[in-house]
């Protein structure tokens, strides 16, 4: 038994922040933004409302599109680092908004490669037997922690994410696959410094705007690229793949440089890449949720996809899936 995504949904925020806008904000501009970066614009949020709201409606469309209730639902998964409050956790919040009586639910934190550890934690649920159907979610309001005032990763983050539907299958398409890694020495070149138990919220902190996402983006950059493109291409060869036998690569919207560097170490022809990062940027967890919403009617059943992606902590990793349906 496998554990098959059934359902897709996503959801952006109307309100779109532009890199002419961010112009107006600090020293850039849209060619520097687009030559380094490949975004053009991101999401988002209003005022009042949280990272439980993408993922509401995002669920609200996976409910739709199977013809479930959310009663149906045994355990929600949110992949978030901005979740509503510290506690409870934006899952209980998510299925209370939703009605999901009978879901149980926690949140995963890894940063931007919390959706791939969220959906390989559930796919272990519905592996097990244990669940017939769990909702993971890959969704971050960035926005609620970036400094506007530091050019070097105001750029970067936008509001969104999606989530996806999880039910046993015995046709041989679902999760095969997957490597996921971590090394928390990279801890000091991307972080939220305080807020947490080390250091928590006092007026110095605030001052000093530590609140906010820090990254050294050179060192990033060249974590990035390497544990990216490097384990994409060891999940590939672990299963007997080749470039010829992937049909889509669904890799983390950071950089577009990133995305590359990916797609060139899995010898991957630029048609099998799918990129959505101009539009929302990096939205950290909800990354490829957002591209499997985006590129729905791209799938069909059977197709062999990669996943990959590299979040702060460091966090890395990649999965392996065989699509399970036709949209």
């Amino acid at each position: 038994m496998r554990a098959a995504i059934t359902a897709v949904g996503g959801y952006v925020p109307e309100k779109v922040l532009t890199n002419k806008d961010l112009e107006k904000l600090v020293d850039t501009s849209d060619e520097w933004i687009q030559s380094r970066t490949g975004i053009k614009e991101r999401r988002v949020m209003p005022t009042g409302q949280a990272t439980s709201d993408i993922c509401v409606h995002a669920i609200q469309k996976i409910l739709s599109k199977r013809g479930i209730s959310a009663d149906e639902i045994d355990l929600i998964i949110v992949a978030t680092v901005t979740p509503d409050h510290v506690f409870p956790a934006t899952a209980n919040i998510v299925s209370d908004k939703i009605g999901a009586s009978n879901a149980w639910g926690f949140d995963l934190g890894a940063a931007c490669s919390g959706f791939l550890y969220a959906l390989e934690t559930g796919t272990k649920f519905i592996e097990s037997g244990k669940h017939k159907k769990v909702i993971v979610c890959g969704a971050d309001t960035m926005s609620a922690i970036v400094n506007y005032q530091d050019r070097n990763t105001c750029i970067i983050f936008g509001d969104g994410g999606g989530a996806v539907l999880l039910e046993p299958s015995e046709d041989g398409n679902g999760v095969i696959d997957s490597i996921l890694r971590s090394d928390g020495s990279g801890r000091e070149f991307l972080n939220q410094k305080a807020g947490g138990s080390m250091y928590p919220p006092t007026h110095e902190s605030i001052d000093a705007r530590e609140h906010y996402v820090f990254q050294e983006g050179k060192t990033v950059f060249k974590f990035a690229v390497t544990n990216m493109a490097n384990v994409g291409r060891e999940i590939m060869d672990r299963n007997n793949l080749e470039g010829k036998d992937i049909d889509f690569l669904c890799a983390h919207q950071a950089n577009l440089r990133i995305i590359d560097a990916t797609a060139k170490r899995m010898e991957l022809d630029d048609d099998k890449v799918l990129i959505n990062i101009e539009k929302y940027g990096n939205t950290t967890a909800g990354t490829i949720p957002l591209l499997f919403s985006d590129f729905e009617n791209k799938f069909k059943k059977g197709d062999n996809v990669v996943l990959a992606a590299f979040g702060g902590g460091f966090t890395w990793g990649s999965i392996y899936l065989k699509w399970a349906y036709n949209s």
